[in-house]
């Protein structure tokens, strides 16, 4: 099995970079969405119910199911592929940890908006959009210590 993962190596980090991309893509899309769909129903009038509030939460739950949720599971699949590759990760060292750690806050960070998806849809938001927008931030300091711990190696 290791020799499988050395020898594809190359291939499962590429897989791996593309999972992550889509994957980050939808973390930071989704709050926003939430941004609007916050402040479409109060500033527009929009009622529960409506046209547009029946749009925002399908686009919400395609944006999930359709694009994060696979790109989560897959990012976790490639990733542990690369864990398990003989000489990649060493785990005596900082940046394997703070990325890991990275990682799983991230991953809670994803189940807290699929618990928001289900309020919206369940007519439950207790957040403002101001919330949601400040909310929408962590996924960048999650990518700021993922990338600094695998490039820099501190």
């Amino acid at each position: 099995m290791t020799d499988l993962l050395i020898d594809y190596y190359l291939w499962i980090k590429a897989m791996h970079v593309m999972s992550v991309l889509a994957w980050m893509a939808g973390l930071f899309y989704l709050p926003r969405l939430y941004v609007y769909h916050v402040e479409g129903l109060k500033k527009q009038g929009v009622v529960p119910g409506s046209e547009m509030d029946l749009l925002f939460r399908h686009q919400e739950r395609l944006l999930m199911k359709a694009i994060m949720q696979p790109a989560m599971i897959s990012s976790w699949l490639f990733g542990l592929m690369l864990v398990f590759t003989p000489g990649i990760v060493d785990w005596e060292m900082t940046w394997s940890w703070a990325k890991a750690a990275a990682v799983i806050g991230m991953t809670g960070y994803h189940f807290y908006l699929e618990v928001a998806r289900k309020r919206f849809a369940a007519e439950e938001n207790r957040l403002t959009g101001r919330q949601w927008r400040m909310l929408n931030e962590l996924p960048t300091l999650f990518m700021i210590v993922i990338v600094i711990s695998v490039i820099v190696k501190y």
